[in-house]
């Protein structure tokens, strides 16, 4: 077995005597605990231990003191010796069930901060208040099943259709007619139950409800989220056919007249959805510059984007940004972020025509791309040019699978199965084509003009939880004719392939707080302001720059240390052609159409996994645990954490010396 890596993490040089000190103080104190294990105690009552005063202004210290904690509440150690503190990740663990825990903690450290917060403590409490609706009182009791009912239900019929009838919700601004209650809420307070933090996502979002038909309140059986999917995952883009390089080779194997109308296309299409009036007026090129461009408008087009780039990051008037009307597109193009993007896109657009268009314009043909592709300057292009429209499409034509799961005591029976196949049902599919028919915000901005991106799905993917494997997803397929599809074919859950990425997950928000305000006070001009089109991931961005403020190594700390299965439903026969938009129409393994997609689901389901399990003596006691009866022992019940620990507190302030 290898020695430990250790890394010294210090306050950057200069930094006052007594923050330093501070620091070595709350580094001791936590070089005693076992880690991934901090006494229970939160952020606020290990600054109190260590005695740092007032970490408002002591913003260096206040980033490095609430990493640290965050460091060692994930499994990190850290031993002090004559050179300062120094940090050692964890081990990946190669017993399957310890890494399982290291995870879990991980998860647990950023959800109990996140349940710990009054604002979070209110919402809970007050979903489980009883409430007056329709001449009776509610709580979100009333959205759990009893354990003890639902066995007996299933013993009382062995067909399981009038114990358990599952259907889709989507999850809107409406409200339960069978409860009052806002169905945002009812997916909000399930989502609390889950091992990890409830949190937004950026872009495309559509949560969603499974609910049960058979008891009075239509209690709810699982939840799960299509939101807009990570745009780079090498493992699943190479899995489509259409990773960059991947899909070049192919092309050169095989370079038909399609694929070259396909490319003349793009090259057509990439310009066209740019707005230049601004330009124009402002002199950066000429209406005869669009027809014939040259090496010197690509440099203008250049300078002209970092010179908005720049005036954004100084000077973004963040709330007149947000104050713009969504469909006022012109006076969003015209923004700095977006001169910046449109500029640069242009440039790349016609620099790009300049090259290829002798080859395919204005009448494409295989031998024309036959002779591009031998081009290497040309080929060069092409390949920003496949980026772009994979780019363009990643966002609307495939989505990520990022919250699925059942409740008790459904889980029991292996309901989680049962929500991801609905997840993915025809129901699903025809609610996000319908929701997500409108204008695409950011190619709308950088058209000056709406425009509408396809939304229907070609594939839906996951990632599991643990990188030793995902009890939910395996195993998890169903003929398509279930669904009304050919004979024959399956759909399901295929695993993809696996990755270990880097993230924030495993640090809290007191931490990501501290290292952007950390980060604003060193470099002012170096700004990440979470608008919608400035760019991937800002809660990692801001991260990164917080650590680099301090001097600390960012790839090492953001490695999480996780592998992960990538799972994939792919929903479509021409996957790679229609993701890309070579093929204009998707061919659906599914008949889209069906309205009784949800029974026919839940019956295979039933008889699939439910009701042998149900038939289980161990299963059946592991159902019967959840009660409604008071007090209220159920294992959908949200697991709100202590607030403080006053006794705690005291224990380890009496290690600081």
């Amino acid at each position: 077995m290898s020695d430990p890596k250790y890394l010294p993490l210090n306050l950057p040089s200069g930094s006052p005597r007594g923050e330093r000190h501070g620091y070595l103080r709350l580094c001791r104190l936590l070089s005693a605990q076992t880690p991934g294990h901090l006494s229970g105690l939160d952020h606020d009552q290990w600054v109190a231990a260590a005695k740092l005063g007032d970490l408002y202004t002591q913003p260096t210290l206040a980033a490095a003191a609430h990493t640290a904690i965050d460091l060692v509440a994930q499994g990190w150690t850290v031993k002090v010796d004559r050179l300062g503190p120094l940090f050692s990740p964890p081990a990946t663990h190669v017993d399957h069930d310890a890494e399982k825990m290291r995870i879990r903690a991980q998860e647990h450290l950023r959800r109990d901060e996140q349940l710990r917060k009054p604002s979070v403590r209110r919402f809970v409490r007050g979903m489980e208040r009883p409430r007056p609706h329709q001449g009776r009182l509610v709580s979100i009791f009333d959205l759990m099943r009893d354990g003890r009912e639902l066995t007996e239900a299933l013993k009382g019929d062995p067909s399981g259709r009038s114990a358990i009838r599952p259907y889709v919700q989507i999850v809107d601004d409406s409200t339960c007619e069978l409860t009052g209650f806002k169905l945002q809420d009812i997916w909000r307070y399930f989502r609390h139950t889950w091992s990890n933090a409830y949190a937004t996502v950026p872009g495309r979002s559509m949560p969603i409800l499974v609910r049960d038909g058979a008891t009075p309140h239509h209690a709810v059986i699982g939840i799960a989220a299509i939101s807009s999917p990570v745009v780079q995952i090498a493992e699943r883009d190479t899995w489509m056919g259409w990773e960059t390089d991947q899909f070049l080779r192919d092309l050169r194997e095989n370079p038909s007249e399609e694929l070259a109308r396909w490319i003349a296309y793009r090259i057509q299409v990439q310009e066209n959805e740019i707005y230049v009036d601004d330009l124009l007026k402002d002199g950066v090129l000429q209406p005869s510059d669009l027809a014939k461009p040259t090496d010197d408008l690509i440099a203008r087009l250049k300078a002209d984007a970092e010179r908005h780039r720049q005036r954004h990051h100084r000077s973004a008037t963040i709330r007149e940004v947000r104050n713009i009307k969504h469909d006022a597109w012109i006076v969003r193009a015209e923004t700095d972020l977006f001169r910046s993007k449109r500029s640069a896109a242009l440039a790349e657009a016609l620099d790009i025509r300049m090259t290829l268009g002798p080859y395919l314009l204005p009448k494409p043909t295989a031998d024309g791309l036959r002779r591009l592709l031998d081009d290497n300057r040309a080929f060069a292009r092409l390949r920003r040019l496949v980026r772009r429209a994979r780019g363009e499409r990643v966002g609307t034509v495939i989505a990520d699978l990022t919250v699925c799961g059942a409740v008790a005591p459904y889980n029991a029976l292996t309901a989680g199965k049962l929500v991801g196949a609905l997840a993915v049902s025809p129901t699903v599919l025809a609610a996000y084509s319908q929701k997500y028919a409108r204008p695409s915000e950011i190619a709308s901005a950088m058209a000056g003009r709406a425009i509408v991106r396809e939304a229907r799905l070609s594939l839906v993917a996951t990632t599991s939880l643990y990188g030793t494997g995902s009890s939910q997803y395996n195993r998890l397929f169903w003929p398509a004719e279930v669904l009304g599809g050919e004979p024959g074919p399956r759909m399901g859950f295929y695993e993809l392939g696996r990755s270990r990425a880097f993230g924030t997950s495993h640090f809290t928000d007191m931490s990501v707080e501290a290292l952007v305000r950390l980060s604003a006070l060193k470099d002012a001009s170096v700004r990440v302001n979470s608008l919608f089109g400035e760019g991937v991931s800002p809660r990692l961005r801001k991260v990164r720059l917080g650590l680099t403020a301090l001097g600390w190594p960012t790839n090492e700390l953001l490695k999480h240390g996780r592998e992960r299965i990538l799972y994939g439903v792919p929903l479509v026969s021409n996957l790679r052609d229609y993701s890309l938009g070579i093929d204009q129409a998707p061919d659906y393994l599914m008949d889209v159409t069906l309205s009784d997609a949800d029974a026919r689901v839940s019956a295979w389901w039933l008889d699939r996994w439910a009701l042998r399990r149900a038939a289980q003596p161990h299963v059946q006691e592991a159902m019967q645990s959840h009660r409604l009866s008071r007090p209220v022992t159920h294992g959908a019940r949200v697991p709100l954490p202590p607030a403080d620990d006053e006794g705690l507190l005291l224990s380890v302030a009496a290690q600081a010396f």
